[in-house]
């Protein structure tokens, strides 16, 4: 009998000019991708020829940087890009096998809307949908939305788990078999396949039947990325997988132990959780030449949009008055993403990093696991946290695109499967198949 071996996932975060902040000023990178199809077709391709498990688009509903002015803002990249369900959507068609993952939020959007957009991509793609479930972090976007400031970090995850709720409940609206569309008998469904929500709560009211038939996965994969006590608890509960920041692989183990363990309180098996930690690499054929194509980046980084990106990693926390050498002070509690915000603190104080030490530091990995070197040094940096108990799979951020993720395909990804880390192909249908995880039943049935 021959044992399974475990191999790791990755997925693809494909933010247009690339994960570093200074990247669309990058000589090789196009800085208008964020508004070209065939941009995204060929790293969508390019990613698919490489097997990773799936594209990852992050998503707000407003322009999150945190700027000043409308000067300061103009120093920034990545600010307008396609909406990310109507590019995946656009993107089912021209690949056939690669996960196809959208952000979407439970703060601003009705969970009716919600349930049947990512149902119809589900089909669109023959289930290669996944759902990034994110619940909405700045005041710029609740601005956009009658408000003016965001709601209060519990608040926003009640509603989220009601938003939970309705959405899995509208996906079991139908049976898998509902629909008979027998012309003879005039029975377009058997009415005792079909499950009225009738859901009536603190934040909603939603009646049902979701307009759509139930995925082709059951329900699209269901990712979450927040590290906050109340985050951790919602990913327990819901997370398929989970994208999360750590930096050190004591960190990393730590996490992947606890959220295993937290899973079990919901009577779900560990082994249905997939934990893929960020990771930014900057990849060369020597250590040399990586440190030299980072350091290109480096160069570009303009102060007043290090200092912004930071501002917005500590949860717009004012810091514009402190000078540049001096210490990061202690911080307020904040309504925005309270474990990064812990996160870089740390690293600021565990480091003895400036203000500008630290912009700096942030302005490529934002917190993620920066790897820096070779594709055998990148491999070997992979594994070992894979082989500890601290990661299933990884998402890869490219510093710079579509390079940096021509330089992981091309030299990165044959190393892992060399070492029998990674598949040298896909193995199932749907995404939800080559991530290896459990069908949901439908709830009703």
């Amino acid at each position: 009998m021959t044992l399974f071996k475990r191999q790791m996932k990755l997925g693809a975060f494909l933010p247009a000019p690339g994960h570093h902040v200074a990247a669309w000023r990058h000589p090789n990178v196009k800085p208008d991708g964020g508004m070209d199809f065939e941009y995204y077709k060929s790293l969508a391709l390019k990613a698919e020829d490489g097997k990773f498990d799936m594209l990852f688009l992050s998503d707000g509903v407003g322009i999150r940087t945190h700027y000043k002015n409308k000067d300061e803002l103009s120093r920034w990249g990545r600010i307008v890009q396609f909406e990310p369900i109507t590019l995946l959507s656009s993107l089912a068609v021209v690949t056939k096998n690669i996960g196809l993952t959208a952000t979407s939020s439970t703060t601003y959007n009705e969970p009716y809307h919600v349930a049947r957009k990512f149902a119809s991509l589900d089909h669109l793609s023959n289930g290669r949908s996944g759902w990034n479930v994110v619940t909405s972090v700045t005041d710029a976007e609740a601005q956009n939305f009658n408000l003016e400031r965001q709601p209060s970090h519990q608040t926003r995850y009640k509603r989220a788990r009601e938003f939970m709720q309705i959405v899995t409940g509208l996906w079991d609206s139908w049976e898998d078999d509902a629909f008979l569309y027998d012309k003879r008998t005039g029975r377009y469904f058997d009415p005792d396949k079909l499950h009225m929500l009738n859901h009536s709560g603190e934040f909603f009211s939603v009646r049902g039947p979701l307009n759509v038939t139930r995925p082709l996965q059951g329900y699209p994969v269901i990712v979450q990325a927040g590290s906050s006590e109340d985050g951790q608890d919602f990913a327990a509960q819901w997370a398929e997988v989970i994208f999360t920041a750590h930096q050190t692989i004591e960190q990393a183990q730590l996490f992947y132990k606890d959220i295993k363990k937290q899973t079990l309180k919901y009577n779900r098996s560990p082994e249905n959780v997939l934990v893929m930690p960020g990771v930014f690499p900057v990849i060369g054929k020597t250590q040399a030449e990586a440190e030299e194509k980072y350091a290109v980046l480096q160069d570009l980084v303009d102060p007043q949009v290090g200092l912004g990106l930071l501002t917005g990693l500590l949860g717009d926390v004012d810091i514009s008055h402190l000078p540049l050498n001096s210490l990061l002070p202690e911080l307020p509690e904040t309504e925005g993403s309270t474990s990064r915000q812990k996160l870089i603190y740390e690293q600021a104080r565990d480091q003895g990093l400036t203000i500008q030490d630290l912009y700096l530091s942030v302005t490529g990995a934002r917190g993620h696991r920066f790897v820096m070197g070779s594709p055998s040094t990148i491999a070997d940096q992979l594994e070992e946290w894979f082989t500890n108990e601290a990661a299933d799979g990884f998402n890869i951020m490219p510093p710079y695109l579509p390079e940096g993720l021509n330089d992981f395909v091309d030299f990165v990804v044959p190393e892992l499967q060399r070492r029998g880390l990674f598949r040298k192909d896909y193995e199932g249908r749907t995404l939800r198949e080559n991530l290896g995880l459990q069908r949901p039943v439908n709830q009703f049935a």
